[in-house]
């Protein structure tokens, strides 16, 4: 945030910046430069800032520069913690687990973006770069296409466009992406299956089948999918896995209050 915004309240500013630090130390700017570029403070400003953060246990100062906390780390497990959906989901996820033996994982919208709030790993011995905490973008992934099922052509437009820029030169990924008149085909198949399946676009050698959480209003409040490797994901074994993702997703449905149609 800039020195000066006009837009924070009144004597809000410093915790303003402490937080814009925080979230720039997690983006990635581990240097007083880079982090005072980042959240438009002065040099000062942000040692100034930093420093409080190290001595409250929200920052840590290492030769390499400042990196997130023990302090972020217990909050962020009391914030999962507190999060109704995944203790009410957990147990509909490890029998998911158990009977899949696939990596099982749950996640919410944010914006353009999914975040992921459980992970369950599978048996296989599969490492896949998902975490609990990370945010992908929707259009890019098995549980964010969950995510979009009942938005309109339009918002699915829109979501695939960020979601194509945000991947431009990212690692891991195929080189060409699905195009957008096939995507929405895919997306309309999707929608009247109830379910999504993520063929290699997140990352590559992966394949997940996903499906849809609703509340007792029938809204979109979440999503799981049920992810592995290709040796152990051919497509015939995604499309016979829908209907256990389809379960366990409406079980988790029910107890939110949802009655199906």
């Amino acid at each position: 945030m800039p020195e000066h915004d006009n837009s924070i309240p009144p004597g809000a500013q410093a915790l303003f910046r402490g937080l814009a630090v925080i979230d720039a130390v997690a983006q990635g700017d581990t240097s007083l430069p880079a982090i005072g570029a980042r959240i438009g403070c002065t040099r000062s400003t942000t040692h100034r800032l930093a420093a409080a953060l190290v001595q409250a246990g929200y920052l840590r100062s290492t030769p390499n520069g400042y990196l997130l906390g023990a302090r972020l780390i217990e909050l962020g497990f009391k914030a999962r913690e507190q999060l109704p959906l995944v203790k009410l989901a957990q147990p509909h996820l490890e029998r998911l687990s158990q009977l899949t033996q696939d990596t099982i994982h749950l996640g919410v919208r944010e914006g353009g973006d999914v975040l992921y709030i459980e992970k369950l790993p599978g048996t296989r011995g599969l490492e896949m770069r998902s975490r609990v905490g990370l945010r992908m973008p929707l259009a890019l992934t098995g549980v964010g296409k969950a995510l979009m099922l009942d938005l309109d052509e339009a918002a699915w437009h829109a979501l695939y466009e960020e979601g194509l820029a945000r991947r431009a030169g990212q690692p891991g990924l195929r080189e060409q992406f699905t195009p957008w008149d096939e995507y929405r085909v895919q997306m309309r198949e999707y929608a009247a299956a109830g379910s999504s399946f993520d063929l290699e676009e997140n990352e590559l050698g992966v394949r997940c089948v996903a499906a849809p959480i609703r509340d007792a209003g029938g809204a979109i409040v979440a999503a799981l999918s049920v992810t592995g490797a290709i040796p152990f994901m051919p497509e015939a074994r995604l499309r016979d896995l829908r209907p256990e993702a389809i379960a366990c997703a409406r079980a988790i449905s029910h107890e939110l209050g949802w009655n199906q149609p």
